[in-house]
């Protein structure tokens, strides 16, 4: 019987370093960011996937319609990337076998990417599969179901990081471009990446 890899799109943050909107909402490429994450992700072949909301949970689900999805609001969201990624892990089916994380601010991460990740996963049962950018690790990363409960144990912030850290000497790596890490963090993060990535 194949895998059951899930996603986990994160995209409850405030967006306080943009000054003012919301960056899910932002358009890249034609379409919101979230809309671009969660597309890439269903496009992988993850099933389910689900999106983590908590800054105007309304309006950014309201951006998504249409596409299959499970909407997960984390009330705690300006707690940090800590509380998103954990409010996901609990949400997960118990059928799932791994999950991939994923953030919806990242726009260079594609479906091809997301699926190479899950692919590397079904060669061979790692309980980890980081994606590495030079020599720095980000989403999407893959987590054996055997990692859930220590991801949910943790405390602080960078949980995700954390559980890599632990496991790295049993995680399979994948590479990918530098360029590829780049995120929407801030106003000029955006009209950097917008002029990038014209669809």
């Amino acid at each position: 019987m194949p895998e059951a890899i899930a996603g986990i799109v994160l995209a409850a943050g405030s967006s306080t370093r943009m000054g003012g909107p919301n960056k899910m909402l932002l358009e890249v490429g034609g379409q919101p960011l979230v809309r671009r994450a969660l597309k890439a992700a269903l496009e992988a072949g993850l099933d389910p996937v689900l999106v983590v909301l908590g800054h105007e949970a309304d309006r950014v689900r309201a951006a998504l319609s249409g596409l299959d999805h499970r909407p997960v609001v984390n009330a705690d969201h300006a707690q940090g990337v800590r509380v998103s990624l954990q409010t996901g892990v609990r949400a997960l089916p118990v059928e799932v076998d791994a999950a991939v994380v994923i953030l919806a601010d990242m726009p260079f991460v594609t479906a091809p990417m997301i699926r190479a990740v899950a692919d590397r996963y079904r060669a061979g049962r790692p309980p980890l599969v980081v994606s590495e950018y030079g020599d720095v690790n980000a989403p999407p990363t893959l987590y054996d179901r055997a990692l859930f409960p220590e991801l949910l144990a943790m405390g602080g912030e960078g949980c995700g990081k954390q559980v890599v850290r632990h496991h790295k000497h049993e995680a399979a790596v994948v590479p990918w471009p530098e360029a590829a890490l780049a995120d929407v963090d801030v106003p000029e993060d955006y009209a950097r990446i917008g002029a990038l990535l014209v669809d």
